[in-house]
């Protein structure tokens, strides 16, 4: 049986269909071809050259035409893909109107072609990335309310700290989430212009016509026209990967919590279960967490990639060498990884399951140490900072020692009994009464995404 060859075994894994068709090779094709038949319309709009010939060309602008393979032996030899495509364009052409061939790509260059449709690519990849994060911001909303009071072991240095609840947890991820999604509204202008320079960027070929065709063909492509060409000024670019960046590390910190938490020991969140999913190939009594390993594998790919497009930044005067090449993969790649990890992340949201009972349990664990600051707080205020402190942490280490409750010592405790009663001690030592802004902290990154949805 045929194979289309591809990367079929873990596209699936690590990638989204609609991404990945975004940026197929059939997907850049016709992104270029969609630069050139928008050029041929703006080009007549001024009258550089006839109505006529628009039809023919519109015509031949369609992927479906054109030899794949063919075109990839030419580009090794061409150094690029605008070079061969627009050969291949002008012969489609000729086939039925020798005429309009002689107007094909007129006073454009092989980067205009091939960067304006990466930008076309890329506002398609923008749509579908910014609708999975309004979707995932929808989701764990949702979740840090559901969860806003469900008390859990806060953890600092992989540790045991005081209590914070999973609400607030899951408010920390959402937050992330609704920060990109304002990057992305805020570097939207800027990545989405026009790149039509000609051949050393001052666009001579079309005299005294090349304003105006420039400003024609933008409005074709529905692209913003920026103060100067772009060849070799690559901010937008650079800027908009180091944002899909950002997001694949805050997803890879869903995706870091959610597997800690999903550990043998710990069992408070876990992924959603299915059939098949999470299993071992010899451990029956396995569950993995699959999604959690997309999120973190993305998390860590992401910036050797991004590297590239920083280091690719000091191009060669008007036209680079090498330079702009490292680009042409990367950055789809980045956009290809970055949708994966957010389809996973939509699933991992919104089927989590929570062990609230074990939560409890795991409070305490350490047999109420997590709480010793609320009462030396509460007791500082009335024997002093110093003396409460050196207090507790004698009592704590005799909890320890003892292998016997904090409450238990504090209540054997003389100076702490002669200024907390066991009513005071009780709520003291509750994980509830003792979560701070936990519930304001939620409030506020569930506000702030609701005001960037509305």
């Amino acid at each position: 049986m045929n194979q289309r060859p591809g990367n079929q075994l873990f596209d699936a894994y690590f990638t989204t269909r609609d991404m990945r068709e975004v940026f197929c090779d059939q997907g850049r094709l016709q992104a270029m071809l969609d630069f050139e038949a928008a050029l041929a319309r703006a080009e007549a709009r001024v009258g550089l050259i006839p109505q006529t010939a628009v039809a023919s060309i519109e015509a031949a602008c369609r992927a479906e035409h054109y030899d794949f393979a063919a075109l990839g032996e030419a580009i090794a030899t061409a150094g690029n893909s605008a070079i061969p495509l627009v050969k291949a364009l002008g012969k489609q052409i000729a086939k039925s109107d020798a005429e309009a061939e002689r107007y094909v790509h007129l006073g454009a260059t092989s980067q205009d072609v091939m960067d304006t449709g990466l930008v076309l690519q890329l506002r398609r990849a923008l749509e579908l990335i910014d609708a999975d994060l309004a979707q995932l911001g929808e989701t764990l909303a949702t979740q840090a309310w559901r969860y806003v009071a469900t008390p859990m072991a806060g953890r600092t240095w992989l540790q045991h700290a005081t209590p914070v609840t999973l609400g607030m947890k899951i408010a920390g991820w959402l937050g992330a989430v609704t920060r990109s999604r304002q990057r992305l509204l805020e570097l939207k202008p800027r990545l989405l212009v026009l790149q039509f320079g000609g051949a050393s960027g001052t666009l001579a070929a079309l005299g005294e016509q090349a304003m105006p065709i420039a400003e024609a063909l933008a409005a074709e492509l529905q692209l913003a026209l920026p103060e100067q060409p772009w060849h070799t000024q690559r901010d937008r670019l650079v800027e908009f990967g180091a944002v899909l960046g950002l997001i694949a590390g805050s997803l890879g910190k869903l995706g870091r919590d959610i597997s800690l938490l999903m550990q043998t020991e710990a069992g408070e969140v876990f992924e959603p279960s299915a059939p098949g999913k999470g299993g071992s190939s010899t451990m029956p009594h396995k569950r993995n967490p699959v999604g959690a390993a997309v999120l973190i594998g993305a998390a860590t790919r992401v910036p050797g990639l991004l590297s590239t497009l920083f280091s690719a930044m000091p191009q060669e005067h008007e036209r680079s060498l090498g330079l702009w090449h490292a680009e042409w993969e990367t950055l789809p790649e980045i956009c290809c990884l970055v949708s994966g990890s957010l389809q996973q992340a939509l699933l991992v949201a919104d089927g989590l399951e929570v062990d609230a009972m074990r939560m409890t349990r795991n409070l305490d664990l350490t047999q109420g140490l997590v709480l010793a600051e609320a009462v030396s707080i509460v007791l500082a205020q009335r024997v002093g900072r110093d003396t409460a402190h050196h207090l507790l942490e004698q009592c704590c280490k005799r909890a320890v020692a003892e292998q016997r409750h904090l409450r238990a010592v504090l209540g054997d405790e003389p100076q702490v009994t002669a200024e907390l009663s066991d009513a005071e001690l009780d709520r003291l030592l509750d994980p509830a009464h003792y979560l701070g802004q936990a519930h304001t902290w939620v409030e506020r990154a569930v506000a702030e995404h609701f005001a960037l949805t509305s």
